[in-house]
């Protein structure tokens, strides 16, 4: 027979507990009914030992002991971030393909991903037609994947003016996705590198051959340039995107590639060896992050992935939180579903170094981080609401950790503050406090979104591409 709660209170080693009032009893009772286990199973007398023991506090000690484990793993992220960030301050920056403007270039194809993408597809054309690439060695495919807006016509017109440099390739049945999409684009590629784009991308006149260079090296699998948001001036929400895609290429990526880590192809702005694809088993369609999807495949098989820090190419980002939250959703969903198929594979692949397993892996659980982080802060007030009387003081090193940890993993705010230093525009720092709003948003889509997956695996529905919504006024033909 379990004590009472009264006998629970008399019994505690605590001074404060000995005569509760009446306050004390009400919210000790909620938590008994909260927490469905109660102080009777968590708290037993005083050992004085500094660490709980699984015998004298049974509940606690297992929260606790998985807390700890929480804590260091979000240190490990924190550690992971600062090094980046020291790495792209103090280290010896690579580009070793920059450099290269005059050489024998290869036959490319460019695709253009397109579905509804009227207000936008046209800019993406006009400027591939005005690219210095050599015409004879450049194919255009604008991927138009079932638009039901004017984008087909939008881009018939410039084939009908440009019949020789443009080849569209309508798509009106199949799997619904991108990665589907060019799946079956790919087929009408000519030359073995293929460079792909997004429609709202613009590419300035020579980006195709900074794209390109590091193809010359035979052993480069995929090239991955810079994204820089075209709207970051709309509203508080873009300049926060601005500030999130500054450090994430301007120091994160730079510093991958700085160390010979893991720099990862995003899937635009950049290209593919169509041989190399082939070779690591050809072009997936079943995730909703194909790009991830084949950095992993390329890197596990002893490809390269390169980034390109000067290549900038400009995008529009999402200027609704609900626009926002769905394109989050989508990463998430793709890139756990490239987690669980490769990073056993990867982390006992032949071809990688020490160093690079491990960033692979950092980098592969990192959109699982966020749940893991809502899981410590449950642990932590399970922990205070289980009152474990003297349990809790000698935990308060292990919640300063914790703390510290939870910190680590904002930790990527300080590649933010070193990226707009680089770039020259110190103003933008006023917003990096707003960056927390947008970090607890992602951190609650996320964690949906990894809910989601399991539950998609559960019951075998099928995954639904998001598409992000445009904000550009129409474009005309010029």
């Amino acid at each position: 027979m379990l004590p009472s709660s009264c006998d629970l209170l008399a019994e505690s080693p605590v001074p404060a507990l000995r005569r509760p009032g009446r306050l004390r009893v009400a919210l000790f009772l909620a938590s008994v009914a909260l927490m469905g286990a109660g102080p009777a199973l968590a708290q037993a007398p005083a050992t004085g030992a500094l660490i709980p023991s699984f015998k004298d506090y049974p509940v606690a000690a297992v929260m606790t002991t998985l807390l700890f484990v929480i804590v260091v793993g979000m240190m490990i992220y924190g550690v992971r971030h600062f090094m980046f960030t020291m790495n792209r301050l103090t280290g010896v920056q690579r580009h070793p393909y920059i450099d290269i403007a005059v050489a024998r270039w290869p036959m490319i194809t460019v695709f253009i991903a397109a579905h509804n993408e009227e207000k936008v597809i046209a800019g993406c054309i006009e400027a591939l037609l005005n690219t210095d690439y050599p015409v004879e060695c450049l194919k255009i495919i604008p991927v138009n994947d079932r638009s039901k807006d004017g984008t087909g016509e939008i881009i018939d017109g410039y084939v009908a003016r440009f019949p020789s440099r443009i080849s569209p390739f309508h798509r009106t049945s199949g799997k619904a996705g991108k990665s589907a999409a060019l799946k079956d684009a790919l087929n009408f590629a000519e030359g073995d590198i293929a460079i792909i784009f997004d429609a709202d991308y613009v590419p300035g006149r020579g980006l195709l051959k900074q794209l390109v260079a590091p193809f010359f090296d035979p052993e480069v699998g995929a090239v991955m340039g810079r994204v820089v948001p075209v709207n970051s001036g709309a509203n508080l929400l873009t300049r926060m995107l601005d500030l999130e895609r500054s450090g994430g290429y301007q120091v994160d990526q730079q510093a991958r590639m700085n160390m010979n880590l893991l720099p990862q192809y995003g899937g635009t702005v950049g290209g593919v060896r169509l041989s190399a694809v082939e070779a690591v088993g050809g072009w997936h369609d079943d995730t909703l992050a194909e790009d991830t999807d084949i950095t992993f495949r390329l890197m596990l098989n002893g490809w390269k992935t390169v980034y390109t820090n000067r290549s900038e190419c400009y995008e529009e980002v999402p200027e609704e939180w609900s626009v926002r939250i769905k394109q989050v959703t989508r990463w998430a969903k793709g890139h756990n579903q490239v987690m669980t198929r490769y990073w056993w594979k990867f982390a006992t692949s032949s071809y990688l170094t020490p160093a690079q397993r491990i960033d692979g892996l950092l980098l592969l659980f990192v959109f699982v981080i966020p749940l893991v982080m809502l899981a410590g802060w449950c642990l932590a007030l399970g922990l205070y609401f289980l009152n474990a009387g003297s349990l809790l003081s000698s935990l308060i090193p292990v919640f300063a950790l914790m703390i510290y940890g939870t910190l680590g993993n904002f930790a990527a705010f300080f590649e933010i503050v070193i990226a707009v230093l680089i770039d020259g525009n110190r103003r933008r720092l006023r917003l990096l406090p707003f960056n927390m709003l947008g970090f607890l948003v992602s951190l609650f889509a996320i964690s949906g979104a990894v809910w989601s997956l399991l539950l998609d695996r559960i019951f075998k529905r099928e995954m639904v591409w998001d598409k992000t919504i445009r904000y550009r006024s129409k474009a005309v033909e010029q």
